[in-house]
């Protein structure tokens, strides 16, 4: 006579494959997930589940039933700190790259084999390498989150390297170039060429410059706050991007002359004055920057065909980085740097920060006057 299982009961189906079926801690009637070719491995399954519980780590499988669009959701809106153009982003991610494929599907159901074959349709229809790490950056944050909730036993997003992005090595300009571009644009925003390319501030950072920030001569501006334009066209004026971001950067003395003209002829009185303004004297958009700047002629004319607005940021660093300042004081005087490295080094940042203004002002006569001397000599070459 065959022994009777202690726990749970295997039956045959009349498909010729095994179901098993156990009683939970709670009583209720559970079946396993899917049928078994054979008795053993029905017996076996249901071996797994008795230890589980035995040990305290079995896991009610109604737990992680939840949808992915609505556990997405909730994630994005429950996520305190985030910065609003960071919702915009992880919203349109959401809706963009994930929703379509993975979005009806059960927390529990996903695993490690849909995830790579949802990354490798995204490839395959062509979507670009940094939106697809954009993506699977996402989705792997939301399971972690689902992992702690206990809704899921681990994460299935394994693919090793899937979520970094590599990035094109962005192109830098000369000194003389971005004086040609600063000369170029429209003259309202002249100035705001100087201090990106020389001070390496963001854009966002720029945009919400105010008289008061400047010192009276212009040798300091403090950054205190980023002007962000969400996705449905509003702005809004909030801290920098890290806690970094707030921090006083020495103006290089070559361009100061620049910047307290602009200051004279170009800002109103008053202390909150922003600094840059569009046509309208408004705050200004990101999104019609190019437009109203003449941008991509001004690049095109000065020998930098595509050359975008943060690379001037990137130009700024590169010639920085030239002066011999540690990584450390570079990260500090661009804003670039975590929580705990600003507070290391913060308030050993501002001396070697006039150091690195003083070399870059160097190298800033240095590039005019090598122009200065190149455009002498064609003119006074023979015909």
């Amino acid at each position: 006579m065959a022994k009777k299982r202690r726990f749970g009961r295997v039956r045959r189906l009349p498909s010729g494959r095994f179901q098993a079926r156990y009683a939970d801690p709670t009583g209720i009637d559970r079946p396993a997930p899917a049928t078994f070719a054979t008795k053993t491995d029905a017996e076996r399954w249901l071996a797994g589940v008795e230890s589980d519980m035995n040990r305290g780590t079995w896991r009610n499988p109604d737990v992680g039933r939840v949808l992915l669009d609505n556990y997405l959701t909730e994630w994005i809106d429950h996520r305190s700190g985030l910065r609003p153009r960071t919702v915009d982003l992880y919203r349109w991610l959401h809706r963009k790259y994930l929703a379509p494929s993975l979005g009806a599907k059960i927390l529990s159901d996903l695993t490690p084999g849909l995830i790579r074959s949802w990354r490798a349709d995204l490839l395959a229809d062509g979507v670009s390498t940094t939106m697809t790490a954009k993506a699977y950056r996402l989705l792997r944050a939301v399971l972690n989150t689902a992992v702690d909730d206990e809704l899921i036993r681990r994460n299935p997003c394994r693919i090793v390297g899937a979520g970094i992005e590599r990035f094109a090595e962005r192109p830098t300009a000369t000194v003389d170039q971005v004086f040609q571009l600063a000369d170029t644009v429209p003259h309202r925003v002249r100035a705001l060429i100087l201090l990106a390319a020389f001070t390496s501030l963001r854009y966002g950072e720029l945009a919400a410059l105010r008289r008061r920030d400047f010192d009276q001569r212009c040798k300091t501006l403090t950054v205190r706050a980023t002007l962000v334009e969400r996705q449905d066209g509003s702005l809004t004026f909030g801290p920098p991007k890290t806690d970094a971001g707030l921090r006083t950067v020495t103006i290089p003395a070559a361009i100061r002359s620049d910047i307290r003209a602009h200051l004279t002829d170009l800002v109103a009185d008053d202390a909150d004055a922003l600094v840059f303004t569009g046509v309208t004297g408004a705050a200004l958009r990101r999104s019609n920057f190019q437009r109203t700047s003449r941008w991509t002629e001004s690049v095109t004319a000065v020998g930098l065909p595509g050359f975008h607005f943060h690379d001037l940021r990137h130009t700024g660093n590169a010639l920085a980085s030239r002066t011999g300042a540690s990584l450390a004081d570079l990260m500090a005087r661009m804003g670039h740097a975590s929580t705990r490295a600003a507070l290391i080094y913060q308030h050993t940042a501002q001396e070697q920060d006039e150091r690195i203004a003083e070399a870059l002002s160097s190298q800033i006569k240095k590039g005019r006057d090598r122009a200065r001397n190149g455009h002498d000599k064609r003119k006074k070459r023979p015909e």
